[in-house]
């Protein structure tokens, strides 16, 4: 199993993004999909998760109405779309897939090895 995201890159704040991971080696619609990111100093945090077919969404407080996940199953890919972007959101984003759908590490199975969003003027 693979997951792969890319996308991050130098903004200013306000600024946009789209976040992408794709993954390989597994039935992509069997698994809930998250978003989390990882500051520096800091644990890592969880920012979206979607359900296996996008019925279900939700995000952590911080970025609501700012992020926006999506999946697209014929690609087997997940998206994050980061909006009106602030410095606080700087950290490593890596998506993860999963059983079942939640917001702790543990819900989720594989890993990618994370793309970097840096917002600064």
């Amino acid at each position: 199993v693979q997951l792969v995201e890319s996308g991050g890159g130098l903004v200013q704040p306000g600024g946009s993004l789209r976040l992408s991971c794709t993954a390989s080696g597994l039935t992509f619609s069997r698994y809930a999909l998250g978003w989390f990111r990882q500051a520096p100093g800091k644990e890592r945090e969880f920012a979206a998760a979607i359900s296996w077919f996008g019925g279900s969404s939700y995000s952590t407080d911080s970025v609501k109405g700012r992020f926006t996940i999506s999946r697209d199953n014929a690609k087997n890919t997940v998206y994050l779309q980061v909006n009106s972007l602030k410095p606080e959101d700087t950290a490593k984003y890596y998506c993860a897939a999963g059983l079942r759908l939640g917001r702790r590490d543990s819900d989720y199975d594989y890993w990618g090895q994370g793309t970097q969003v840096t917002v600064s003027s």
